[in-house]
């Protein structure tokens, strides 16, 4: 009897779990697709405009991975209201977040603008590339409100359980600015400031797609609509653990690029195309790790410890299976995808070295991104961020040593693999102690 509710349990939690997953993945894989269409698109207009866009990207990727906070922490927030009964206090929590969006985005606009030519430059731009790359981060300051406020909003729909309306919504605004974009590039002469007006007349429409779900919703539920300070405030102090988790983060992806350029060209090209690689199958595990945020959320505001725990045990088990498939799929199929990727056989070579690292480290990975997202879940932002500070500390060491060692790029990789092993530890180590398991409509 009791293996039979065990499988009923386990058979529940795998349909919750991939009604907000699948969704999710689908929106997680749609908006990389912004600024593929962009260099596909600009990419025909020659090798310096083209150069010009990617480092206007990295600039504008990285500032929508520091500010991601505002979709984690609005998803652990709601969720708990959700949990706890109160659909309107969820609402209310996500209009906060979103008056938050708004505040942060109003000042980067101006400050986007003023130094876009000193960004172009500190990434490296060339003579040739700046001038495209500075039009590029000038017209497109003007979207960042309507990302971060998209980032706000997509949190409050996770946290309502639905991931289908950000699916949709990501969709429509990709297909939006593939179109304007070769409208504007093309059609209109306007060559790279076409493709970021482009940009920014999508994105402004997905903020306007999300505002009217979330204002509808609010109207249902007799939620407040004007800005509330206190509110605002409460979002910023969940955030702030997460930008410094985020920021330590980055800063292990930006260390490993930079070790990697100082081995040579050819090992760089084969380390950014395996962090391509890494960064799809990132996708595939985040969308667990989302629907861990919104599942978690809502045991605990419901007062179910219990619940979170085996929801927990089986997001794991579906990560740890995630994440050998895709180790497997990496190696199964790199003859089809690398010939994609480059034509020089060096590089090839490099990624020969590398691909079984990477595939290798993709369970880890699994286990890693699901209890991110827990306890992410159960809003235990400021453990996550000592631990990511803690990975970074153990991580840059070593990475540092790689080019006197003469290991090259396979042990820049071990390296990352140590990443993913020192973070699981930290995450299994949290989740074992119980100390994250705080119930109640909000954590406190």
């Amino acid at each position: 009897m009791a293996t039979l509710i065990r499988m009923r349990r386990s058979r529940r939690h795998d349909r919750e779990i991939l009604a907000l997953a699948v969704p999710a993945f689908g929106a997680l894989v749609a908006e990389p697709l912004f600024l593929i269409g962009d260099s596909a698109i600009v990419g025909h207009l020659g090798t310096a405009q083209l150069a010009g866009l990617g480092v206007a990207g990295s600039a504008l990727s990285t500032l929508t991975g520091v500010f991601v906070f505002l979709a984690y922490a609005t998803t652990a927030a709601v969720a708990r209201r959700i949990g706890a009964g109160d659909r309107r206090a969820a609402i209310q929590q996500g209009v906060d977040g979103i008056w938050l969006a708004l505040l942060l985005g109003l000042p980067l606009v101006l400050l986007g603008y003023l130094l876009a030519p000193a960004t172009a430059h500190l990434l490296g731009a060339s003579a040739t590339a700046a001038p495209y790359a500075v039009t590029y981060l000038r017209i497109s300051s003007l979207g960042i409100p309507a990302v971060l406020m998209v980032l706000a909003a997509t949190g409050v729909l996770r946290g309502l359980q639905d991931t289908r309306t950000p699916l949709v919504v990501a969709i429509g605004s990709f297909s939006a600015n593939l179109l304007l974009n070769l409208g504007l590039v093309y059609g209109a002469g306007l060559g790279v400031a076409g493709s970021a007006w482009g940009t920014v007349l999508a994105q402004t429409g997905m903020a306007a797609a999300y505002l009217f779900v979330v204002v509808r919703g609010a109207r249902r539920e007799r939620a407040v609509l004007r800005p509330d300070l206190a509110g605002i405030r409460a979002c910023a102090r969940a955030g702030g653990p997460l930008v410094v988790r985020t920021m330590a983060l980055r800063g292990v992806l930006v260390l490993a690029t930079a070790v990697a350029a100082r081995l040579g060209d050819q090992q760089v090209a084969a380390h950014q195309i395996a962090m391509t690689i890494w960064g799809f199958l990132a996708y595939a595990l985040d969308a667990i790790a989302i629907a861990g945020q919104s599942i978690i959320g809502r045991y605990l505001g419901a007062d179910d410890p219990a619940g979170a725990r085996a929801a927990t045990r089986r997001m794991v088990q579906w990560g740890i299976g995630s994440g050998v498939l895709l180790g497997l799929l990496v190696l199964a199929t790199a003859p089809l995808y690398l010939p994609l990727f480059t034509p020089d056989p060096a590089v090839r070579g490099q990624l020969w070295a590398v691909l079984p690292l990477v595939a290798l480290t993709q369970p880890a990975c699994g286990v890693v991104f699901v209890l991110d997202g827990v306890l992410m879940g159960a809003g235990d932002g400021t453990y996550l961020a000592w631990a990511m500070t803690g990975t970074l500390a153990a991580f840059a060491p070593v990475a540092l040593a790689v080019p006197a060692t003469g290991a090259g790029l396979a042990g820049l990789w071990w390296a990352m693999n140590l990443v993913m092993l020192v973070r699981a530890a930290f995450l299994v180590g949290r989740t074992r102690t119980g100390r994250w398991l705080v119930t109640g409509a909000v954590r406190g």
